[in-house]
């Protein structure tokens, strides 16, 4: 996909781990089942629901990693239609000092009342964008890995990041 091409209206996230949820979950695509992953520790939960877009292969080999802003969350393996809000481009130093791109898109429910009307990431409070932020921090630091926000991105970059991703040629099965 160009620069120039119209950025995509939604796209279908699988939920992979609730908003609330101490659990992480991971899609095991050989099982064809969700994993636990690991657990977080006492006072720590998702913020909000997390999944993945299928059928896309992220630079850490994993599909690309969607939170979804929604009225309230939604079970593991339920497919959402969501439309993209924006990205963090992220840094991660994993325990070995390798450095790998991990961004997490963020996106909105097309079903959520609540916000309807948020169309970018700069249309959520500062507040909440630094929250997201210190929970991938944490979430990262807790697992030995250092994570760093390169930048905040709109809803064109994160559409053009997911069409590349889709048009390109699988590497190994999401």
């Amino acid at each position: 996909m160009t620069d120039r091409a119209a950025p995509l209206r939604t796209i279908e996230v699988v939920i992979e781990t609730a908003k609330g949820s101490h659990n992480k979950l991971k899609w095991d695509p050989e099982r064809g089942a969700f994993r636990l992953s690991h657990v977080l520790p006492l006072g720590m939960t998702f913020p909000f629901d997390f999944g993945f877009v299928p059928d896309t292969v992220a630079e850490d080999g994993d599909p690309l990693d969607v939170l979804i802003l929604m009225d309230s969350p939604c079970p593991p393996g339920c497919l959402v239609e969501v439309r993209l809000i924006g990205i963090l481009e992220v840094e991660q130093r994993e325990r070995s000092g390798e450095v790998v791109r991990n961004d997490r898109l963020i996106g909105v429910a097309q079903a959520s009342t609540t916000h309807a009307t948020t169309r970018e990431l700069r249309d959520l409070p500062p507040a909440v964008v630094g929250e997201i932020e210190a929970f991938f921090a944490q979430y990262d630091r807790l697992e030995g890995k250092e994570f760093r926000v390169i930048h905040r991105r709109g809803a064109r970059v994160a559409s053009s990041i997911v069409s590349a991703a889709l048009s390109a040629e699988p590497s190994r099965g999401a």
